[in-house]
């Protein structure tokens, strides 16, 4: 098997993606046909999803065939029944001796703002991207549900730089293989987890990082309505995971976001962590999210690097090559 460096290098995981240029959104589908176990945290305070609740270790569902990760805001969770009925006619989903029914969690975020607004990720091209899901590396930047997203807005839009989709994966010594996909739209800005060093954030009007304390702190804080951010993503690894360990590794996978983004998780945000599970060697919960929260923030950094201008809204590339 080649290795991509991105998270299809995880055994059964596939990833496609749509997007629509003009209206700067789309949508980024993950496939696992052979069912995977799944868990989900939310930190965000204004979080959009669809079929969470039954990715809680009391209930009773235990396996998920596809999760997706869609701009749009909730609009866009309409593309979910497209990565169904896709499925559905694959005959993979859950056997309830009446239909087969595909488990699809999903995700959205906020990128109204950019693009045209009337126009979001629906069932139809939730159904292009399943259709298109492959093992190949997964492109980044202004593509899937990165294409439209966006940092840096706690002083006001205006002064907001664009966001992307990133995604990386490590291999291990001992067969542990874990990779992380993750669409980047906070609020705060990010930074690189190594040294500090702002990537991308709130811009003042000589092009130079405003400090984002002393803008809360002072006249320069443009409050946000509430929902109009979130970072959203999956860590998968190919572990044998319970939905009660699943949701763990979630958890400690958001403090690769703590290292990324700031400020993180506000009542402007609605970040969402999914882990998954595809069941191939045995590893303790702790390693997993560790090493998931490191690769899931190399990937925050990855969708930053990789993104580029669009919108009116510059990008780290922009401010590179200046």
């Amino acid at each position: 098997m080649t290795l991509t460096g991105t998270i299809v290098d995880v055994k059964g995981i596939k990833v496609g993606q749509v997007q629509n240029v003009e209206a700067l959104t789309g949508c980024t589908v993950l496939l696992m046909e052979e069912g995977a176990v799944c868990g989900v945290d939310v930190r965000g305070s204004a979080p959009g999803t669809r079929e969470t609740d039954l990715l809680d270790p009391s209930n009773l569902v235990e396996q998920v065939h596809a999760i997706v990760l869609t701009g749009g805001s909730a609009f866009g969770l309409d593309s979910a029944s497209g990565v169904m009925k896709y499925l559905e006619e694959r005959g993979i989903g859950l056997d309830t001796g009446f239909a087969t029914v595909p488990i699809v969690p999903a995700a959205c975020l906020f990128d109204l703002p950019l693009g045209d607004p009337k126009v979001r990720p629906d069932q139809e091209m939730g159904y292009l991207a399943a259709s298109i899901a492959s093992v190949d590396k997964v492109e980044q930047g202004n593509v899937g549900a990165g294409t439209g997203a966006s940092v840096g807005k706690m002083c006001g839009f205006a002064h907001a730089m664009k966001g992307g989709l990133g995604s990386v994966a490590r291999v291990y010594p001992n067969g542990l293989v874990i990779g992380a996909i993750v669409a980047v739209n906070a609020v705060g800005e990010v930074r690189d987890m190594h040294t500090g060093e702002v990537l991308a954030g709130a811009l003042d009007e000589s092009g130079k990082f405003r400090n984002i304390l002393t803008s809360v702190m002072g006249d320069g804080f443009t409050p946000i309505p509430s929902g109009t951010n979130t970072t959203i993503g999956v860590v998968a690894s190919n572990a044998r995971l319970t939905k009660a360990q699943a949701k763990k590794v979630a958890q400690m996978s958001h403090n690769g976001l703590a290292r990324t983004i700031y400020p993180v998780h506000t009542m402007y945000d609605g970040d969402t962590i999914f882990a998954v599970g595809t069941g191939e060697i045995e590893a303790s919960v702790d390693l997993i999210g560790t090493l998931s929260a490191d690769v899931l923030a190399e990937a925050v950094m990855e969708a930053i690097k990789h993104a580029e201008g669009a919108g009116g809204l510059p990008s780290y590339r922009d401010r590179k090559q200046a």
